[in-house]
């Protein structure tokens, strides 16, 4: 029975909440409130920041002798204190985490209910000592700072079971090659008295059966089922996705009752999974990661529709991309589901974006293991990470000036490479505890971590050329100086305004006189950067200076791919552009507005992760007459056959002349293959230089690509 309809709410004050718990309190003239739902989202609470009482009346027929009920909270925004029938049923903590109380008895006693729960959200004004575990919705670069996530934004249910309760289920694939598979089941069983059941398993065809004593409470059993010559699970780039129905039954012994005490289902795929020097294998099989960075499908998580979640993994995979990296928070069940479905390969991030309190690892332990108990049956997760830019700085946008930019990089390089409670102490906890959890993924503790003592070892590397700091150009010289820092780069790129409509919430008719403050803080746009690289002051109209603002974007984007994808293997493992697609109206890294309008950054994406490209060292952006230039030539190649007979062909045109070269040879599969190195002389001509490549493969497919300078 979910409990949808009905619900009211207020504003808390003490004398409300000494009262509004009781089932005989009139709650006529509160608010409708939707649940599942945000409470911003209604008018009467859209500036409040809590904490709201909601209540809600519903019936509910009584359990039958040897059955029990349960009241379920699937998500709610961030605490809550529940009542039933003016009974206190307990407090939860966690976003994402489902919580559960047992109402047998108030279920009984009665057949009309009151349940109400007291939900409270605090704003988070300390960036550097957050308390709320709720990532990128309180605190996130592109959200409204005023937003408030707070709400029931999941479903409430009640549901009744046996006398054993399948309290948690976790289910993870522990090994998985042609010749086997082998599934390990972790079930949290909660009895109302001692007895012994019957436990059975069912893997795709493969039965397991087994009896356990119980004790009364809450009891753990742990089993594995092995499947031999598995149809495995695969990336899309690898192969086909295949899914394996799981269920769980659990039945009590000497039991004249032939239906199951509780029982519960699940897709799993059969896949394994490796992390060695940021290179991933997925079942023995080596892949270059391409991916983006995917916030919150939309700042009010719970109103977005399954479809919608599902559409953002088939935009990613038409992209080309295998991986999407779950920003800084924990997502809807759909957009697991749909990236099993597709093959597309997740980056689950903890919602913890930034610095935190020391009171808080207890809690971020408690909800790392919830994660996997909720989680870890689903095989496009690739990689658990704990914690995104564990720096306790104040969340600014960099100085303009030289003296406050370096003052900002000297206390950030400081985090870095000192020991800090949350680098150190909270990071290093989450780590163990997924560790612990689910020994069958790789744990990355944070992310964005540069190489610190004692190993100097570091983790995925946040490379802003071009944006927060220094020249788009310079990317390539840094990677071949550090090359550690280009194993898997997670966040780069730069802003851009959305396209056409995307953009009205900017009122472009104001131009130049927009409202830049509101623009900042609200919708995320990041002026300094900007009038560093797209100023305003340059374009005479707004539609102009948007235009430029995309046109930056996909050139950033193009070049540093195409770098990271010509050092594969060799260090770099892949990478995860910043962002996919925006979750509000927002100028951010996005190639996609919040109504998924694209930018010019998708399609300059989009051509650049195809399996097959054609690249060579970047003109630079002037030359003079007379200079000499020598640039390498390469074919990089994600797929997996073979590309014999080969031929590039690349052309280099000036005012009133061209030159031709022409290379034929073979393409090994999953490779990275020097062609050869253009050399030639600057022509005086003076005007635009273009170098133009075309791949011709085997199989009748063309691939291109252009580099444009000009000649002083």
């Amino acid at each position: 029975m979910f409990l949808s309809d009905g619900w009211r709410a207020a504003e808390a004050d003490d004398h409300l909440r000494r009262a509004y718990y009781d089932d005989s309190f009139d709650d006529s003239g509160w608010a409708p409130i939707t649940v599942p739902g945000h409470w911003r989202s209604r008018d009467p609470f859209a500036s409040s920041d809590g904490p709201l009482l909601h209540r809600c009346h519903f019936a509910a027929p009584a359990p039958a002798e040897g059955r029990r009920g349960w009241l379920t909270f699937e998500g709610l925004f961030y605490q809550g204190d529940h009542w039933l029938d003016g009974a206190y049923l307990g407090d939860t903590e966690g976003y994402f985490v489902p919580h559960s109380f047992e109402v047998t008895s108030a279920l009984r006693a009665r057949s009309e209910h009151t349940l109400a729960a007291e939900v409270t959200c605090s704003p988070q004004h300390d960036t550097k000592a957050k308390r709320n575990l709720t990532g990128v919705f309180q605190g996130g670069d592109s959200f409204d700072p005023d937003w408030n996530p707070g709400g029931i934004w999941r479903p409430v249910h009640v549901t009744e079971t046996g006398p054993v309760r399948i309290a948690r289920l976790r289910v993870l694939c522990r090994e998985a090659s042609s010749e086997r598979a082998v599934v390990a089941f972790r079930a949290t069983l909660d009895s109302d008295a001692a007895r012994s059941v019957r436990v059975e398993s069912l893997v795709g065809e493969v039965d397991h059966v087994a009896v356990h004593p119980l004790a009364g409470g809450e009891n753990i059993i742990d089993w594995t089922v092995t499947v031999d010559r598995p149809s495995l699970w695969w990336p899309h780039a690898l192969g086909d996705p295949v899914l394996h129905d799981v269920g769980v039954r659990v039945f009590v012994e000497d039991s004249d009752d032939e239906q199951p005490s509780d029982e519960r289902s699940l897709r799993v795929g059969l896949r394994s999974i490796r992390l060695r020097n940021w290179v991933c294998s997925v079942n023995g099989e080596r892949l270059f990661l391409k991916g983006a960075n995917q916030g919150p499908n939309r700042m009010a998580l719970g109103e977005a529709t399954p479809e919608e979640l599902a559409d953002d993994v088939a935009l990613a995979v038409d992209t080309g991309l295998d991986l999407l990296r779950v920003h800084a928070h924990v997502s809807r069940p759909e957009l697991y589901d749909a990236a099993d479905e597709a093959g597309l390969l997740l980056w689950q991030d903890m919602p913890l974006h930034q610095g935190y309190a020391r009171g808080i690892r207890r809690q971020a332990v408690r909800q790392a293991r919830a994660a996997v108990d909720l989680l870890g049956h689903h095989p496009s997760i690739a990689v658990w990470c704990g914690h995104d830019e564990p720096i306790a700085l104040e969340h600014t946008e960099w100085p303009d000036d030289l003296a406050g930019r370096l003052s900002r990089g000297s206390r950030i390089a400081g985090a870095q490479q000192l020991p800090t409670w949350n680098k150190t102490v909270l990071d290093g906890s989450i780590k163990r505890a997924f560790q612990r959890a689910d020994g069958t993924r790789p744990v990355v503790p944070h992310s964005g971590v540069l190489p610190h003592p004692p190993r100097f070892d570091g983790t995925d590397a946040h490379l802003w050329f071009g944006w927060h700091w220094g020249d788009e150009r310079s990317f390539p010289a840094f990677c071949r100086a550090l090359p550690r820092m280009a194993r898997f780069v997670t966040e780069f790129g730069a802003q851009a305004v959305p396209s056409g409509e995307g953009a009205a919430f900017m009122e472009p008719e104001r131009w130049p006189d927009l409202d830049w403050e509101r623009l900042e803080r609200t919708h995320g746009l990041q002026r300094s950067a900007f009038d560093r690289y797209v100023p305003p002051a340059d374009h005479a109209t707004f539609e102009s200076w948007q235009a430029a603002t995309q046109r930056y974007q996909a050139t950033l984007l193009k070049h540093h791919v195409e770098t990271l994808r010509r050092l594969k293997y060799r260090p770099a493992g892949g990478f995860a552009q910043f962002c996919f697609a925006d979750g509000h109206p927002a100028v951010s890294w996005s190639v996609l507005d919040e109504e998924r309008r694209p930018k010019l950054g998708l399609a300059a994406l989009r051509d650049v992760c195809r399996p097959v490209i054609v690249v060579a060292d970047r003109l630079p952006a002037s030359v003079m007459p007379g200079d000499p230039l020598g640039l390498d030539i390469h074919v990089v190649s994600d797929r997996r056959d073979p590309l014999d007979g080969a031929e590039v062909t690349a052309k280099l045109s000036w005012a009133g002349g061209d030159h031709a070269w022409r290379w034929t040879g073979d393409i090994g599969p999953d490779s990275c293959v020097r062609v050869g190195t253009l050399q030639v002389i600057v022509p005086f001509a003076p005007g635009p230089l273009v170098l133009d490549l075309e791949l011709d493969l085997p199989d009748g497919e063309r691939v291109s690509n252009r580099y444009e300078s000009r000649i002083a």
